[in-house]
């Protein structure tokens, strides 16, 4: 299917120097991210948390007495 020329070129153009360059300076690239990413997303040291603030309940409506239906007057 591949000629031997296009085969030849191609191992040549693979391990050029430019090429193995490029591809090193990729994959440092995507390293130096991926730890950068990693320590910036670090979960707290469990030594040092941070406070929890309690939550404040709210008060429960106060509902009036209705003195109506016991038939008492004033």
């Amino acid at each position: 299917m591949f000629t031997n020329e296009l085969r030849d070129l191609l191992i040549k153009v693979i391990t050029s120097w430019q090429v193995i360059v490029v591809t090193l300076v990729i994959l440092l690239y995507i390293a130096m991210v991926n730890y950068l990413s990693r320590t910036h997303y670090r979960r707290r040291d469990s030594s040092n948390p941070r406070p929890i603030r309690p939550k404040r309940a709210k008060p429960e409506p106060v509902e009036e007495a209705d003195d109506s239906e016991l038939g008492l007057e004033d």
